[in-house]
Protein backbone atom coordinates (compact mmCIF):
# COMPACT_ATOMS: atom_id res chain seq x y z
CA UNK A 1 0.00 0.00 0.00
CA UNK A 2 3.00 2.31 0.31
CA UNK A 3 5.69 0.98 -2.02
CA UNK A 4 3.61 -1.19 -4.40
CA UNK A 5 5.86 -4.20 -3.89
CA UNK A 6 4.44 -7.71 -3.96
CA UNK A 7 3.03 -9.02 -0.72
CA UNK A 8 1.26 -6.93 1.80
CA UNK A 9 -0.74 -5.02 2.63
CA UNK A 10 2.54 -3.62 4.02
CA UNK A 11 5.94 -5.14 3.37
CA UNK A 12 8.32 -5.53 6.32
CA UNK A 13 10.54 -2.51 5.42
CA UNK A 14 7.51 -0.21 5.08
CA UNK A 15 6.08 -1.52 8.34
CA UNK A 16 9.38 -0.85 10.10
CA UNK A 17 9.55 2.68 8.65
CA UNK A 18 6.20 3.73 10.08
CA UNK A 19 6.50 6.44 12.79
CA UNK A 20 5.95 4.17 15.79
CA UNK A 21 5.24 6.21 18.90
CA UNK A 22 8.14 6.47 21.33
CA UNK A 23 7.95 4.27 24.42
CA UNK A 24 8.64 7.26 26.71
CA UNK A 25 5.23 8.94 26.86
CA UNK A 26 2.62 10.12 29.33
CA UNK A 27 0.82 7.05 30.72
CA UNK A 28 -2.48 8.95 30.64
CA UNK A 29 -2.64 10.80 27.31
CA UNK A 30 0.31 9.18 25.43
CA UNK A 31 2.02 12.54 24.89
CA UNK A 32 5.71 11.78 24.15
CA UNK A 33 8.06 12.91 26.93
CA UNK A 34 11.68 12.27 27.92
CA UNK A 35 10.95 10.41 31.16
CA UNK A 36 7.61 8.74 30.40
CA UNK A 37 5.97 10.48 33.37
CA UNK A 38 2.48 11.97 33.61
CA UNK A 39 2.58 15.20 31.60
CA UNK A 40 1.79 18.69 32.90
CA UNK A 41 -1.53 18.85 31.04
CA UNK A 42 -2.82 15.68 32.72
CA UNK A 43 -1.52 16.76 36.14
CA UNK A 44 -3.21 20.14 35.80
CA UNK A 45 -6.51 18.83 34.47
CA UNK A 46 -7.08 15.07 34.76
CA UNK A 47 -9.07 13.79 31.75
CA UNK A 48 -12.14 11.59 32.10
CA UNK A 49 -10.33 8.68 30.43
CA UNK A 50 -7.82 6.62 32.39
CA UNK A 51 -5.23 6.12 29.64
CA UNK A 52 -4.54 6.24 25.92
CA UNK A 53 -2.68 3.69 23.84
CA UNK A 54 -1.45 4.81 20.41
CA UNK A 55 0.51 3.14 17.64
CA UNK A 56 2.06 6.00 15.70
CA UNK A 57 2.99 9.64 15.74
CA UNK A 58 0.78 11.42 13.22
CA UNK A 59 3.46 11.82 10.58
CA UNK A 60 4.47 10.43 7.22
CA UNK A 61 3.55 7.83 6.07
CA UNK A 62 1.03 6.88 8.78
CA UNK A 63 -0.86 10.12 8.14
CA UNK A 64 -1.23 9.18 4.47
CA UNK A 65 -2.65 5.77 5.36
CA UNK A 66 -5.26 7.33 7.66
CA UNK A 67 -6.16 9.99 5.08
CA UNK A 68 -6.59 7.34 2.39
CA UNK A 69 -8.96 5.43 4.64
CA UNK A 70 -11.02 8.46 5.67
CA UNK A 71 -11.16 10.52 2.49
CA UNK A 72 -10.46 8.11 -0.37
CA UNK A 73 -12.48 5.16 0.89
CA UNK A 74 -9.53 2.75 0.93
CA UNK A 75 -11.45 0.49 3.33
CA UNK A 76 -8.90 -2.31 2.96
CA UNK A 77 -6.68 -0.27 5.30
CA UNK A 78 -9.09 -0.60 8.22
CA UNK A 79 -8.43 -4.32 8.93
CA UNK A 80 -4.68 -3.67 8.78
CA UNK A 81 -4.93 -0.87 11.35
CA UNK A 82 -7.23 -2.97 13.54
CA UNK A 83 -4.78 -5.86 13.41
CA UNK A 84 -1.82 -3.64 14.36
CA UNK A 85 -3.78 -2.20 17.28
CA UNK A 86 -4.66 -5.68 18.53
CA UNK A 87 -1.02 -6.77 18.33
CA UNK A 88 0.22 -3.82 20.39
CA UNK A 89 -2.42 -3.62 23.13
CA UNK A 90 -1.13 -3.72 26.68
CA UNK A 91 -2.87 -4.17 30.01
CA UNK A 92 -6.47 -5.05 30.78
CA UNK A 93 -8.89 -5.23 27.88
CA UNK A 94 -12.17 -3.31 28.14
CA UNK A 95 -15.58 -4.97 28.37
CA UNK A 96 -16.71 -3.27 25.16
CA UNK A 97 -15.09 -1.44 22.24
CA UNK A 98 -16.87 1.80 21.36
CA UNK A 99 -15.94 3.42 18.02
CA UNK A 100 -15.85 7.22 18.08
CA UNK A 101 -19.29 8.17 16.67
CA UNK A 102 -19.81 10.50 13.73
CA UNK A 103 -22.73 12.90 13.52
CA UNK A 104 -25.49 11.57 11.24
CA UNK A 105 -24.88 14.28 8.64
CA UNK A 106 -21.17 13.57 8.41
CA UNK A 107 -21.81 9.83 8.31
CA UNK A 108 -24.21 10.35 5.41
CA UNK A 109 -21.64 12.46 3.55
CA UNK A 110 -18.78 9.99 4.05
CA UNK A 111 -20.82 6.80 3.81
CA UNK A 112 -18.94 5.01 6.59
CA UNK A 113 -17.35 5.57 9.98
CA UNK A 114 -13.64 4.78 9.79
CA UNK A 115 -13.51 4.00 13.52
CA UNK A 116 -16.21 1.34 13.11
CA UNK A 117 -14.28 -0.26 10.26
CA UNK A 118 -11.09 -0.38 12.35
CA UNK A 119 -12.91 -1.82 15.37
CA UNK A 120 -14.42 -4.68 13.33
CA UNK A 121 -10.95 -6.23 13.06
CA UNK A 122 -9.89 -5.18 16.57
CA UNK A 123 -12.98 -6.83 18.02
CA UNK A 124 -12.47 -10.02 16.02
CA UNK A 125 -8.86 -10.34 17.16
CA UNK A 126 -9.42 -9.52 20.85
CA UNK A 127 -12.79 -11.20 21.39
CA UNK A 128 -14.14 -7.97 22.90
CA UNK A 129 -17.54 -7.01 21.43
CA UNK A 130 -18.13 -3.75 19.58
CA UNK A 131 -21.13 -1.59 20.49
CA UNK A 132 -21.31 1.18 17.90
CA UNK A 133 -24.77 2.35 18.99
CA UNK A 134 -24.11 2.95 22.67
CA UNK A 135 -22.98 6.52 22.01
CA UNK A 136 -24.26 9.16 19.62
CA UNK A 137 -22.86 12.44 18.39
CA UNK A 138 -25.89 14.67 18.88
CA UNK A 139 -24.28 17.97 17.85
CA UNK A 140 -22.60 18.44 14.49
CA UNK A 141 -19.65 20.42 15.82
CA UNK A 142 -17.42 22.48 13.52
CA UNK A 143 -14.07 20.87 12.61
CA UNK A 144 -11.55 20.84 15.46
CA UNK A 145 -8.53 21.48 13.21
CA UNK A 146 -6.96 24.86 13.89
CA UNK A 147 -8.71 25.38 17.24
CA UNK A 148 -6.73 25.80 20.46
CA UNK A 149 -7.28 23.48 23.42
CA UNK A 150 -9.87 25.63 25.24
CA UNK A 151 -11.76 26.34 22.01
CA UNK A 152 -11.85 22.61 21.24
CA UNK A 153 -13.32 21.85 24.67
CA UNK A 154 -15.97 24.55 24.30
CA UNK A 155 -16.78 23.31 20.81
CA UNK A 156 -17.55 19.81 22.17
CA UNK A 157 -19.79 20.64 25.14
CA UNK A 158 -22.93 18.55 24.94
CA UNK A 159 -21.76 16.88 21.73
CA UNK A 160 -22.32 13.29 22.88
CA UNK A 161 -25.16 11.24 24.31
CA UNK A 162 -24.58 7.77 25.78
CA UNK A 163 -26.79 4.79 26.55
CA UNK A 164 -27.26 3.62 30.11
CA UNK A 165 -26.05 0.18 28.94
CA UNK A 166 -22.51 1.37 29.69
CA UNK A 167 -23.21 1.42 33.43
CA UNK A 168 -20.65 -0.53 35.44
CA UNK A 169 -18.50 -1.40 32.43
CA UNK A 170 -14.99 -0.60 31.28
CA UNK A 171 -15.47 1.07 27.89
CA UNK A 172 -12.66 1.25 25.34
CA UNK A 173 -13.04 4.18 22.92
CA UNK A 174 -11.36 3.69 19.54
CA UNK A 175 -10.50 6.52 17.13
CA UNK A 176 -8.12 7.10 14.26
CA UNK A 177 -6.28 10.26 15.38
CA UNK A 178 -5.83 12.03 18.73
CA UNK A 179 -4.65 15.64 18.74
CA UNK A 180 -5.29 17.39 22.07
CA UNK A 181 -7.60 14.65 23.33
CA UNK A 182 -10.58 17.01 23.69
CA UNK A 183 -12.91 14.81 21.64
CA UNK A 184 -11.92 11.66 23.51
CA UNK A 185 -12.30 13.48 26.83
CA UNK A 186 -15.77 14.80 25.91
CA UNK A 187 -16.99 11.32 24.99
CA UNK A 188 -15.35 9.83 28.09
CA UNK A 189 -17.15 12.40 30.27
CA UNK A 190 -20.48 11.46 28.70
CA UNK A 191 -19.76 7.77 29.27
CA UNK A 192 -18.84 8.36 32.92
CA UNK A 193 -22.00 10.41 33.41
CA UNK A 194 -23.98 7.48 31.98
CA UNK A 195 -22.41 5.19 34.61
CA UNK A 196 -19.32 3.70 32.95
CA UNK A 197 -16.91 2.30 35.54
CA UNK A 198 -13.79 3.17 33.53
CA UNK A 199 -12.95 4.60 30.12
CA UNK A 200 -9.73 3.97 28.24
CA UNK A 201 -8.80 4.94 24.70
CA UNK A 202 -7.03 3.33 21.76
CA UNK A 203 -5.99 5.42 18.75
CA UNK A 204 -4.04 4.70 15.61
CA UNK A 205 -2.02 7.92 15.72
CA UNK A 206 -1.15 10.60 18.29
CA UNK A 207 -0.53 14.08 16.87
Amino acid sequence: MLCSSAGGPLCEPCLADLPWLAKARCPVCARPGPAGETCGHCLKETPAFARVQALFSYGFPADRLIQRLKYREHLALAPLLGELLAQRLQGELPDVWLPMPLHARRLQERGFNQAVEIVRELSARTGVPMQANWAERVRDTPPQAGLKREARKKNLRGAFSCSGKVAGLHIGIVDDVMTTGSTLDALAQALKQAGAKEVSCVVVARA
